[in-house]
């Protein structure tokens, strides 16, 4: 068994695209190597910023051979047929098979294929794969047309330690490569993976990310350590910072101290998203005016020249951050509303003025609904939550929007509700973003998200197969936690409005099933409840889930669910035949002459009563334990009581039993739609 080794070297690939790009290049060469019939024992992708490396070991030499069996015309079929079978088959009259079949003596031609050899098998696989690698973004470079990612210079291809004959965008595949760009560029010649590995290595490269990962938040923690500071835990920097370097060397900076002064969000927002720093903590947990800054090289004055820049380029962002915070300062926020009706939200919805008058209004309804939440401080929060869009400071660093709007707010004596909601309006952004709790904050912030999603339904923006532009599914996603996780009776019709409300709740069923699906909610018993078609209290709602699914888990509900669905297919087969429906109601108790009928039709009436009473006070569990009642009535019945009988005054007295039975248990929800 053999092994191949692939390296694709470049100029620095994005870090966003880097894992992604990996992970492609193993799966095409992989599903190409299946369809060559070629087995493998493991395969492994390694990415950092200049390469792509794939290594698949225990690869057989050559493909295996196949022998295949194609039938034939009969024996004694015309010539011209005969000869068209050995012509398809690439054969002679001697070469093919007679087989005495029941139809007669018919021409098979066994076919021996020999496998080609592995190598020969690469070599028309690897510049498939590699051409179909589904960059995001690519360019064109040079003369030719071909486009990848960012120019690439290199192609290592060996199969058992010989180069495999192939060339990709006029690169011949070799034994070739190179070290780090700027301590070790010089060519190295490898004979297979771990000698690659290894002399890359030595060539300070680090060709594992997960090391480079790992490299980086030592070092870090314990250059920290040294000045006596801890490191701002921040694993989405450290990957993306794992992706900029092949040999990671950490070295601390220092923050000029009149900028010390500014925001926290500030400062960490400058250093993390436009200059890759990590953020450092004093002893009290604030931020110390210290950065860690990660190079790629080992230089040789230890890096003062490294951090130098780096604090420079700092100092640079800090001063512009400074000059805004002071110009903002000199504005009131309530100023800056006019401002908002220059920005446009949505061509056909407006300014962000026009949307914030509507969140207002929205937001004082809402605000009815939650207790703690007082109309003076909504309004007004409701009413600046956007000023902050019109500032200096969002204006050069939009990720603050709504951080800044609450310390302006507070610079200006608003109250810390007021102040938070400004901030929260926005929350939560994803599963993983914190929920706002705060009676002022969540009204506003379910104002904010339903506005959306009322006007973009309005105007027929929604969201298609993978596409949402608008991102309302997050904003849906966003109200179904403000109301679950505050326990809020917040009916949601009312807030839609009658024209889209159908329609929005449908969306909102399935954004529920995402939300619940990682709880081990079963999506089918969300469609059972949203399909009474009154339900939009989303409390209420997951009441009842968890009570249907209480019950469903249960031995009394399992056996009740397959009763039903075997009366509900009967009355459902006859109210067809006859174009009626048999569940008015109408039981005629004169008509009731088994046993079993009369006692299923008396629990019927008790259990349609306790489970209704129960519904109404949302005792859920109380109306499911109430309907388990009917398994051994029901039972009884199919056991011992014909529905289909010659008599049609009785057959359809029992047929509206059996429609009785199903109306009850879709009160509390459709049974239909439950699945199993």
């Amino acid at each position: 068994m053999a092994e191949l080794l692939l390296e694709l070297l470049s100029e620095e690939t994005p870090a966003r695209m880097q894992d992604r790009a990996a992970a492609d290049l193993k799966r095409l060469v992989c599903d190409g190597l299946k369809e060559a019939g070629l087995s493998y024992d493991s395969a492994a992708a390694y990415v950092t910023p200049r390469r792509l490396t794939l290594v698949v070991d225990g690869l057989p030499e050559k493909q295996p051979d196949i022998s295949t069996e194609r039938k034939g015309p009969k024996a004694d079929a015309p010539e011209q047929a005969i000869a068209g079978f050995l012509k398809s088959v690439g054969m002679t009259r001697d070469e093919v098979e007679e087989r005495d079949t029941p139809k007669g003596a018919v021409l098979f031609a066994v076919i021996e294929k020999t496998g080609a050899p592995t190598s020969d098998v690469l070599a028309e696989i690897l510049p498939d794969a590699i051409g179909a690698l589904p960059w995001p973004k690519s360019m064109r470079w040079g003369a030719g047309a071909f486009r990848w990612v960012r120019p690439l210079h290199w192609v290592l291809g060996l199969f058992d330690g010989a180069v495999i004959n192939f060339s990709f965008m006029g690169l011949e595949a070799s034994d070739q490569t190179a070290g780090h760009r700027f301590m070790a560029p010089d060519e190295i010649t490898v004979t297979g993976f771990a000698d690659y590995r290894d002399r890359l290595r030595t060539a300070y490269v680090m060709l594992d990310a997960a090391e480079r990962r790992s490299v980086i938040e030592k070092d870090a923690t314990l250059a920290a350590e040294m000045e006596g500071l801890t490191l701002k835990s921040d694993a989405g920097l450290v990957a993306e910072v794992a992706g900029l370097v092949e040999w990671p060397v950490v070295l601390i900076g220092t923050i000029d101290p009149e900028y010390m002064d500014l925001p926290g969000e500030v400062l960490t927002t400058s250093m993390r998203h436009h200059l890759k720093h990590f953020a450092l903590l004093d002893g009290e947990g604030k931020l110390a005016p210290r950065f860690a800054v990660v190079a790629n090289i080992h230089a040789g004055d230890g890096g003062k020249q490294i951090v130098a820049g780096n604090e420079r380029v700092l100092r640079a962002r800090l001063a512009d951050a400074k000059f805004f915070w002071d110009q903002d300062a000199k504005l009131t926020l309530e100023s800056r509303i006019p401002d908002l009706d220059a920005l446009v939200f949505h061509a056909k919805l407006g300014s962000v003025g026009d949307k914030v008058a509507r969140i207002e209004a929205l937001a004082v309804e809402i605000a009815k609904s939650i207790e703690g939440a007082h109309e003076v401080d909504v309004r007004e929060a409701a009413r600046l939550c956007k000023t902050d869009l019109v500032t200096g400071m969002v204006g050069e660093f939009p990720e603050l929007q709504g951080v800044m709007g609450r310390y302006y707010a507070l610079a200006e004596g608003k109250s810390e509700a007021v102040a938070s909601a400004i901030a929260e309006h926005y929350a939560p952004l994803g599963p993983n973003d914190a929920c706002p709790t705060a009676p002022t904050s969540v009204a506003v912030a379910l104002a904010d998200k339903i506005d959306s999603l009322v006007g973009f339904w309005g105007i027929d923006e929604k969201p298609t197969g993978s596409k949402d532009p608008f991102a309302l599914r997050r904003a849906a996603l966003g109200v179904i936690r403000l109301i679950v996780e505050n326990g809020l009776r917040l009916p949601l019709n009312p807030q839609f409005g009658k024209d889209i409300a159908e329609n929005l709740m449908g969306f909102f069923a399935d954004r529920l099933k995402v939300h619940l699906k990682e709880q081990g909610v079963r999506h089918d018993l969300i469609s059972a409840v949203f399909a009474l078609g009154d339900e939009d209290d989303l409390v209420r709602l997951l009441a009842r889930v968890e009570a249907l699914q209480d019950f469903v888990a249960s031995e009394d509900g399992e056996h009740l669910l397959t009763a039903y669905s075997r009366a509900a297919n009967i009355v459902r087969i006859e109210e067809k035949k006859d174009g009626v429906r048999y569940d008015a109601g109408s039981i005629d108790q004169g008509l009731l002459q088994e046993d079993g009928e009369r006692a299923l039709a008396a629990r019927l009436s008790e259990v349609s009563k306790l489970a209704a009473a129960a519904s109404d006070h949302e005792e859920f569990a109380t109306a499911m334990t109430a309907l388990a009642q009917l398994r051994k009535p029901v039972d009884d019945f199919f056991d011992n009581v014909t529905v289909n009988v010659e008599d049609k005054d009785l057959r359809e007295n029992r047929l509206n039993l059996l429609g009785n039975i199903r109306m009850t248990l879709d009160r509390v929800a459709d049974f239909s739609k439950i699945e199993g």
